[in-house]
């Protein structure tokens, strides 16, 4: 299974910012007296976005580069040097 973690945490990140990017456009703004008129919430929600963005694109981008150790000369090489040194059992029978 090749699920890279970036996605997950990219798609709760940026759903949880999509929620307060929306709490702090359209939520009540009298409640930023508090905060001497700042929207924490808003801000904060575009911060986790763009993370989400970012974590999301990290992980499609780490994903589709990623290729099993026998598809590359440079893997069946590592893999032989393993197998010689004893870390790595052999070849699979047909």
């Amino acid at each position: 299974m090749r699920l890279d973690i970036r996605i997950p945490i990219g798609l709760l990140f940026g759903l949880l910012g999509l929620i307060l990017t929306a709490y702090g456009a359209f939520g009540p703004h009298d409640v930023y007296s508090h905060s001497l008129g700042y929207n924490v919430n808003l801000t904060w929600g575009v911060v986790l976005l763009v993370f989400g963005a970012l974590m999301l694109w990290f992980g499609r981008k780490g994903t589709s580069t990623a290729r099993l150790a026998d598809e590359e000369p440079e893997g069946r090489a590592m893999e032989e040097v393993d197998r010689v040194r004893g870390h790595e059992p052999g070849p699979p029978r047909a």
